[in-house]
């Protein structure tokens, strides 16, 4: 289960509070354009519209041998969800605050898969704070490896 594509900014501007794993509608364009690792989700979106939830903003670069028929970029995709799960992800959105945010694409068994994250956005607070405790779990990692280096 290799990540095709990661987002960067979605641990770092929400709280994570659950993740679910869906499918993801593409054209065969799209499949090639991702296994060439030509993909980007830093800036996407997820959003449930009819019992349906889809996946904005998700940047998949054309395929670079397609014809005519090559897909569009930027274009809405739909994510392939049990119909429980998109009923507990809309009670989920309508929180204030609360997003869906796509963290990966990845492979699974041979079809692309989407890790998606209900998210509460975070403060600058709070990604201040995140900032100061990974700097001191770095400085402890460093303390630890120099005194191993010194037996």
């Amino acid at each position: 289960m290799a990540d095709i594509v990661t987002n960067p900014k979605a641990r770092r501007d929400f709280h994570i509070l659950d993740t679910y794993e869906a499918g993801l509608v593409l054209r065969g364009t799209e499949v090639k354009s991702l296994r060439a690792g030509r993909g980007q989700i830093g800036d996407a979106f997820a959003r449930v519209d009819a019992d349906e939830v889809w996946l904005f903003n998700a940047h998949i670069e054309e395929y670079s041998h397609g014809n005519l028929l090559n897909h569009a970029p930027k274009a809405p995709r739909k994510l392939l969800l049990r119909r429980q799960e998109i009923r507990k992800l809309a009670e989920l959105t309508r929180v204030k605050g609360n997003a869906l945010v796509p963290l990966a694409l990845y492979w699974k068994e041979g079809k692309v898969k989407v890790r998606l994250g209900v998210g509460k956005g975070k403060l600058e607070f709070d990604k201040r704070e995140d900032l100061k405790q990974r700097e001191a779990d770095l400085e402890m990692k460093r303390a630890r490896m120099s005194r191993m280096k010194g037996r």
